[in-house]
């Protein structure tokens, strides 16, 4: 004749099956007292306490409403918590009676933190991104609309706004390049790059490309001297971010004097430094942690004016990450701005 399974040898039983979870996963009795506490549980929510009420742990009500829910109907519920202290969090809750266990119940749960922050993201970015579109579009609309009916026969208003329009264009032309180039190194964003990249040649070509923009902003881009500098990575890749870093020192450098680019010895690990430095005006310490968010602006219409789509940083960002490296911004008002990318061998 069996052995009868005593109710503790059950408890361990559930025990070793919650403890096998890799997601959070709480037992409690018909009262509300936490039985047990899987490690993720324990990991996640500090104020757990095995033996006690489960509510001086775990104080959230959609939480307690669910427990009840399926007390009083033995059906399954699922609830969405979401916590604003001390950190944003989001978890979705499982809530299950535990069959033949004196009115036990079963509570997993499963973090959306990360994946509701990258809706987050996507959503703002398909919002940012229509505005921008929407905005030289519009300005397009309007033009085409005067062309045709009002000045149809204006000879110089023809010209001056189709001048207008042709730049909205290579707005919206810029834009959607940057918004693919910067879909295009997310796609590819957990893959190494391969080839190998002389940085201090390709900065002398970056800058070289750039000079008549820099002479016309009454700039001199000015590479120190180096010798060969040779790591692994995208050359197309690395020449975009040295082409944007030094087209936003060129676009906010100030009138005269210059936009100095070195390479030199790395840290933090890293094993050269390259550094894209601007006597500008600066920038204000609040704005400097937001600069490589997407369509983040200081000022906004003067980066309009500018030309500048909002992505630049963003997309230099990501293209270092790529290449395991580490990008940080310096600047203050008066002082102009300096930025330095960390790169590997």
């Amino acid at each position: 004749m069996a052995t009868p399974v005593t109710p503790q040898q059950r408890l361990d039983i559930l025990a070793g099956f919650a403890d096998a979870m890799p997601d959070p996963c709480l037992i409690v009795d018909r009262r509300s007292i936490l039985l047990h506490a899987n490690r993720p549980a324990t990991g996640e929510f500090g104020g757990l306490v095995e033996g006690s009420l489960l509510t001086l742990g775990l104080r959230h009500p959609a939480l307690l409403s669910a427990i009840d829910a399926v007390r009083r109907t033995g059906q399954g519920r699922s609830v969405e918590l979401h916590q604003t202290v001390p950190n944003e969090t989001w978890h979705r809750a499982d809530v299950a009676l535990l069959p033949d266990f004196d009115g036990a119940l079963v509570i997993t749960m499963r973090n959306l933190s990360e994946h509701k922050r990258l809706e987050q993201l996507r959503s703002d970015f398909i919002a940012n991104a229509s505005h921008e579109l929407r905005t030289p579009l519009t300005s397009l609309v309007g033009f085409i609309d005067t062309l045709l009916g009002p000045a149809a026969k204006d000879e110089g208003a023809r010209e001056r706004f189709l001048t207008i329009m042709r730049q909205q264009a290579g707005r919206m032309s810029a834009l959607i390049d940057d918004l693919l180039s910067l879909s295009r190194i997310e796609m590819r964003q957990h893959m190494k790059p391969v080839g190998t990249v002389d940085i201090a040649h390709l900065l002398n070509e970056v800058a070289e490309g750039l000079e008549t923009q820099a002479r016309e902003a009454g700039l001199t881009i000015v590479v120190a001297p180096s010798e060969p500098v040779s790591i692994n990575g995208d050359r197309n890749e690395l020449y975009e971010v040295f082409e944007n870093l030094m087209d936003n020192a060129i676009k906010y450098g100030g009138d005269g004097g210059t936009v100095d680019v070195a390479v030199g010895p790395g840290r933090a690990g890293h094993d050269y430094a390259v550094t894209v430095t601007d006597h500008g005006a600066g920038i204000e310490p609040q704005h400097v942690p937001r600069l490589t968010e997407r369509f983040y602006r200081v000022d906004a219409e003067s980066s309009r004016k500018k030309k500048g789509t909002g992505l630049g940083l963003a997309i230099v960002k990501h293209i270092v990450h790529r290449h395991r490296g580490l990008l940080t911004i310096k600047s203050a008002p008066g002082e102009g701005t300096r930025v330095e990318v960390l790169l590997n061998r």
